[in-house]
């Protein structure tokens, strides 16, 4: 239960949250978008958090994904990577972010 509540709280309590693993190049990309644009996040770095598998199970039965970076927006689950660029693309991620 702990788990779930962890990252319920986290995705309730900050704007952007990232669930990401230190090392992962999406993750990386994914950050290094949301800093160009100024935003401040919540980085979960699930590979150095001793629930951090849990987390990430956790995350899949929720959401259905099972890959890194997790993101969501004003608690909505915007996806991975590739996601949050198309996003940023379209126009769609400035909405969420106003």
């Amino acid at each position: 239960m702990a788990v779930k509540d962890t990252v319920e709280s986290a995705i309730k309590d900050n704007k952007i949250v990232v669930f990401s693993k230190s090392y992962c190049p999406y993750c990386k990309k994914a950050k290094a978008l949301l800093n160009s644009l100024n935003e401040k996040f919540a980085a979960y770095e699930l590979d150095e958090i001793a629930d951090g598998t849990a987390m990430q199970a956790y995350l899949k039965e929720k959401n259905g994904q099972s890959s890194v970076p997790n993101i969501y927006i004003k608690g909505t689950h915007v996806g991975g990577c590739d996601d949050l660029h198309a996003a940023h693309s379209s126009g769609k991620l400035q909405k969420l972010l106003a």
